[in-house]
């Protein structure tokens, strides 16, 4: 509103300075000056009704006074002062369009110049050094504009590379730790195979037994690989860079409270899952949304405690993560977020982090659990 009410001002206040001023007054100068720097708000949101109304202005000022004024420092005061305001919509145009468009509208605009300097100057050396001055001026402005905008897309072009860095990392990482996981499934199958295939003439229970262990684990891994492995990009671990460590899961939650209470933040679990297992790789990464988002509020919130709530539904595992703390995004963007919501995502359920209106903030997940889970 207040930009386009200085729209509506500016127009009036120049002409009130055109028709009804002393332009021979030098106090006069601070009318125009304002009169164009209403134009601002505009600039910001439509620069090409700014740079229209600055080139009224321009014909405006010829038209009525510039022939009283020519023979005095005043015209050449006033012809300057709008050859710069020109320029700088015109770099506006350029630090915010197509490289085309910012084009078309700086060579229209120097097109309209060099027609007012043809059109309204008197003297052939006033109007070689007039037109040597706004071709200058206006290469300047555009360049200037064009620079700003090359910066913004490549700054834009670099936060998406980073995002984009981030979730292969995250993605890297989950087919390490489900690596982990297969090994040991395959493993676990091995032994019992093995193990039914000595007894099965003797003690055909114990291998019958074998036999539903293979089934059950073969077809709990088939279904984290079929949910996982059709998304994740193959990559070479590094060499020593996967754990021998069995995979965390929300089991080890009290184990992450008491670290973080060591570290000076006291962590209140609440709900937690029952006895019934989750799919290893819904456990796993239940476990690392958890552990990243405590690791936020640890390193940024500012305050000294936060809640976790887990709750287990028949269809899905509700994950929150809530502090009371400054509320913001992490310094700097960072990674933690992205790779939360991919983590989510390839498990094909809903993410949601950002500031709290009562203040803090809040980090949900809902992950899906399969049908046939137990």
């Amino acid at each position: 509103m207040l930009a386009w009410t200085g729209f509506v001002l500016s127009p009036l206040l120049f002409a009130a300075w055109v028709f009804a001023g002393d332009p021979l007054h030098m106090p006069f100068y601070v009318m125009p000056v304002v009169a164009m720097a209403l134009l601002a708000g505009v600039l910001w949101r439509r620069p090409f009704a700014a740079l229209a109304m600055l080139l009224v202005f321009v014909a405006l000022f010829e038209l009525v006074v510039g022939t009283q004024l020519r023979a005095t420092n005043i015209h050449a005061d006033m012809r300057l002062i709008q050859m710069v305001a020109v320029d700088i919509a015109v770099a506006f145009v350029a630090a915010t369009s197509r490289r085309w468009v910012s084009v078309v509208t700086a060579a229209g605009v120097l097109v309209v110049q060099a027609g007012g300097v043809v059109a309204f100057q008197i003297r052939p050396a006033d109007m070689q050094g007039w037109a040597l001055q706004y071709v200058l001026a206006m290469l300047a402005a555009w360049f200037i504009g064009n620079s700003v905008r090359q910066r913004r897309e490549f700054a834009q072009a670099r936060i998406a590379e980073s995002a984009r860095a981030a979730v292969q990392q995250e993605r890297l990482r989950i087919a390490r730790e489900l690596h982990d996981m297969v090994a040991h499934s395959i493993g676990v199958i091995a032994m019992q195979a093995g193990m039914g295939r000595r007894v099965i003439d003797k003690r055909p229970d114990e291998a019958r037994q074998a036999l539903a262990v293979i089934e059950d684990t073969g077809r709990e891994t088939l279904a984290s690989l079929r949910r996982m492995l059709g998304t994740l990009r193959r990559a070479e671990p590094e060499p020593g860079a996967a754990s021998l460590d069995p995979a965390p899961g929300l089991a080890d939650l009290d184990r992450l409270a008491a670290r973080s209470r060591d570290a000076g933040l006291h962590v209140e679990v609440r709900g937690g899952v029952d006895e019934r297992p989750l799919p290893p790789d819904v456990d796993l990464s239940a476990y690392r949304i958890i552990q990243e988002a405590v690791t936020n509020v640890a390193r940024h919130a500012g305050t000294p405690r936060c809640d976790v709530l887990v709750e287990r539904h028949p269809e899905a595992l509700v994950i929150e993560v809530v502090d009371d703390g400054r509320g913001g995004e992490p310094a700097g963007g960072g990674y933690g977020i992205p790779g939360m919501r991919e983590r989510v995502a390839l498990l094909g359920g809903d993410f949601a982090a950002g500031p709290r209106p009562e203040g803090g903030f809040r980090v949900t997940a809902r992950i899906p659990i399969p049908a046939d889970a137990p």
